[in-house]
């Protein structure tokens, strides 16, 4: 359930710190408390929002996945929701969620559902003591950096495979395989460009309203977060676009040969009008038909059945229709 409890003091080295210890740090001014939880229960959430003071719909919000990316805040401390999004070992993205409380001096991160460790996370923001002991802007700055990221690698992993099916969709034969993937990478952009949309808001509230989390020492690593947010959601919807035309291509090419197909069976379809039209005209029982005791009537109907029959195909070969 904890994954990971530390302490950090300017000038110290970082310290492990129990649940039954938080409270009396949290009062040191010089101290910083970052906290990591994996999908914890209720009863230990109630026992977290009374060692940091937090708000009760906060942690009501915090227990359950499936939130809305959001930032709210909650008296002095900010109730932060982002989706988080990883390639597995199947190629195939698996999305959860991260749940942040950040206080003056706290950082409680509450993960849900498919997300990478974030041990590299801490282990980097470690290098720099000093900026953890001033509070948690650099720490949530090292978080939300490595999230979007993650969006970023998606995106780039994925820019190669729509260049594949590219190139597969422009064919004239209808895949069926082909349009499902399509339709389903398409779903995949959807839900990784509304993953990171709110991340370049939540950035932007967090650099204007929240000086006292994000001082201005901060404010150009968070518009760098932001400006990568917005770039994965430009290549969200650029490849979106992309897929779409892609298909509209696929389906016109389809239509296409399904037209020339068409008209090569209407022109051999009128082709065989005409024996069929002058076969059928000797089929009648007329009693008064000359031609048909002449010692010519016969080759002269089929050689001249033949002859309209060739005429035919040449004009329709010269026009393309065959």
């Amino acid at each position: 359930m904890i994954v990971n409890s530390m302490v950090y003091r300017r000038d110290k080295k970082p310290e492990v710190i129990n649940l039954e210890d938080i409270s009396e740090a949290i009062e040191d001014p010089d101290a910083f408390i970052w906290l990591g939880l994996w999908q914890p229960d209720a009863p230990f959430m109630h026992i977290i929002q009374q060692e940091f003071g937090l708000h009760e719909l906060a942690i009501e919000d915090a227990l359950t996945a499936h939130q809305r990316p959001k930032i709210e805040q909650y008296g002095e401390s900010l109730f932060m929701v982002v989706k988080t999004a990883w390639m597995n070992r199947q190629e195939q993205i698996e999305f959860g969620e991260t749940h942040l409380f950040i206080g003056k001096n706290f950082l409680i991160t509450v993960r849900h559902g498919a997300s990478e460790s974030y041990a590299p996370i801490r282990a980097r923001a470690e290098e720099k003591p000093d900026m953890l002991a001033i509070g948690p802007g650099y720490a949530l700055y090292c978080l939300l950096d490595f999230i979007v990221d993650n969006y970023l690698e998606i995106t780039s992993s994925l820019t190669s495979r729509i260049g594949e099916m590219e190139n597969t969709m422009f064919r004239t034969e209808f895949d069926k395989q082909a349009v499902q993937q399509v339709y389903t990478l398409r779903r995949q952009l959807l839900a990784i460009r509304n993953a990171a949309l709110p991340v370049d808001e939540i950035c932007n509230q967090l650099i204007r309203l929240h000086e006292d989390i994000v001082p201005k020492t901060l404010r150009p690593y968070l518009r760098d977060v932001q400006d990568h947010a917005h770039h994965v959601v430009m290549d969200a919807e650029d490849m979106r676009e992309m897929l779409t035309s892609a298909m509209h291509v696929n389906l016109a090419l389809v239509t296409v040969q399904q037209n020339e197909v068409v008209k090569k069976l209407a022109g051999w379809g009128a082709i065989l009008v005409v024996p069929t039209v002058i076969f059928s005209m000797y089929g009648m029982n007329f009693e008064n038909m000359p031609e048909i005791r002449s010692a010519f009537g016969y080759p002269v109907t089929i050689g001249g059945t033949i002859a309209v029959c060739y005429l035919l195909y040449w004009k329709l070969k010269r026009s393309g229709w065959l």
